[in-house]
């Protein structure tokens, strides 16, 4: 990466205007990846959607977000990041508006998929941004800038976007990234330098690989598509078989052209040569599948049975996000002295007891009684992982790796998150329209808080036997380049 002619200082207004367009455009991300899980009972209910509708609803999202991250942030050091920036918050807003107007599932279904791909290009676009224009001495204070006001856009979302689902309809929630969109553009187009790498330009694409990125898909695709359609078209039924040979042959393809391409490749598969990276990228899935998993069955719960509004149901975990934002920073410092061990199993653990106790809520539920306590655990755990895995992931391999590592652990957070989405309704016997009806639905939430504590445990078990110090640890003050340490990734 090279530096830029005149690297900002923060305090400039240039500097200044490029750290606003950064946090908008991330915020664009942030916040509506935080509402969509409370929009899912409203949204359900007046396309008429099946729970196969609500999981591609989220799923669609994460997996061309997931599939092509690493493919955006490459995009960007060959062809400019201001000018891949842009491109990402002009396709993300023309999405949302898509995904607002839908009339059918299908139609939302496409556009979701659509939001993921421009998701793609702003993730990595936002911070590569900072990373690039800044002076080394304001890189640090503008990264934690962006990362605790992301923090707090995610915090704002669930909130706003209830608001905004109670007062105005569920397509608001994607509307709003209209105007966010515009002032992201005046700002960028204003203030923000240009920049790429010039080594990327030069060598001709090298870590150009559209190859793998759409192999990636295409084996995350076929796998997510068999677990959802198998519960209406049963798991010997051939579209399902199919999907899920698709999917499998997708992966090894994808493991089989990465290897050949070498350190040229989307995802060099020496990195996982390290047994330390490895262990926690597999963390990382299980983790975040709980994460995804509870989610996205504690929001439609919380409506359809318990009987609360969209913005009661927003604001029920905001606490989570608040422990997040104010405890992250000390987590990162105490992994830095005492390793990630410890932190990374007692994390999963606390964690893991919030949702066993999340399970008992019910009709007529109390917030500060039933609720409260279970979402404080459970933002414990979260608080005790999120920052130190960040942190372990970067320290597990070279430094000329940090980009493509911190990239690959921020996908793999959102597979997780895929995975479980489409995974745990099948467990559970949910399907059709079960998630309107409140026997079903509690027997199926019950059960998936259940698997998503276990989950949350084997993580544990993972952290306790693979997982140690690395031979450097990076700054807890410096977030991933792809996953800011205050905030878990959009889900």
């Amino acid at each position: 990466m090279t530096a830029p002619a005149h690297a900002l200082r923060l305090r400039s207004g240039a500097g200044r205007g490029t750290l606003t367009a950064a946090i908008l455009a991330s915020g664009m991300v942030f916040l509506d990846s935080t509402v969509v899980n409370v929009a899912l009972p409203r949204l359900g209910a007046e396309l008429e959607a099946t729970v196969a509708g609500l999981q591609w609803t989220i799923n669609g999202y994460l997996l061309t977000l997931a599939a092509f991250v690493l493919l955006g942030g490459a995009l960007g050091d060959r062809f400019g990041r201001r000018r891949i920036l842009l491109l990402g918050v002009v396709w993300f807003a023309v999405a949302s508006v898509l995904c607002g107007l839908a009339q059918d599932t299908g139609w939302l279904v496409v556009a979701r998929f659509l939001q993921g791909a421009g998701g793609a290009l702003l993730t990595p676009g936002s911070l590569s941004v900072l990373q690039s224009s800044f002076h080394p001495d304001d890189r640090g204070r503008a990264i934690g800038a962006w990362s605790g006001l992301a923090g707090v856009t995610t915090a704002l979302g669930p909130f706003i976007g209830g608001w905004l689902i109670d007062a105005l309809s569920w397509r608001w929630i994607f509307f709003i990234n209209l105007p966010l969109a515009v002032a992201v553009i005046l700002a960028a187009l204003r203030w923000v330098p240009e920049s790429r790498d010039e080594n990327a330009s030069r060598s001709g694409g090298k870590r150009f690989d559209v190859t793998g990125a759409l192999l990636g898909a295409l084996g995350l695709a076929g796998v997510t598509y068999a677990l959802i359609d198998a519960p209406a078209r049963g798991l010997r039924s051939m579209p399902v078989l199919l999907a899920a040979l698709v999917g499998v042959l997708g992966g090894v393809a994808f493991v089989l052209v990465e290897r050949r391409r070498g350190e040229a490749a989307m995802l060099p598969i020496g990195l996982f040569t390290s047994r330390l990276f490895s262990a926690l990228n597999l963390f990382t899935v299980v983790v975040y599948a709980a994460l995804g998993g509870f989610t996205f069955f504690f929001a439609v719960y919380l409506q359809n049975v318990v009987g609360w509004s969209a913005v009661r149901t927003g604001l029920a975990t905001v606490p989570m996000t608040v422990l997040l934002l104010v405890g992250s920073a000390r987590a990162g410092a105490l992994s830095a002295r005492i390793g990630p061990r410890l932190p990374l199993t007692v994390g999963p653990v606390i964690a893991a007891a919030g949702l066993l106790l999340l399970r008992r809520v019910g009709p007529g539920a109390s917030y500060w009684v039933d609720v409260l306590p279970g979402v404080l655990l459970f933002g414990l755990g979260l608080t005790l992982v999120v920052a130190p895995l960040t942190a372990s992931v970067l320290a597990a391999v070279a430094d000329r790796f940090a980009g493509v590592a911190s990239g690959f652990n921020n996908a793999a957070s959102r597979v997780g998150g895929l995975l479980a989405v489409a995974a745990l309704p099948l467990l559970v016997g949910l399907s059709g329209s079960g998630y309107e009806q409140r026997a079903e639905l509690t027997h199926a939430y019950r059960g998936a808080l259940a698997w998503c504590a276990g989950l949350l445990l084997a993580g544990a078990v993972t952290a306790g036997l693979l997982v140690h110090r690395p031979p450097r640890q990076a700054p807890p003050s410096q977030p991933c380049p792809s996953l800011p340490a205050s905030t878990p990734p959009e889900r």
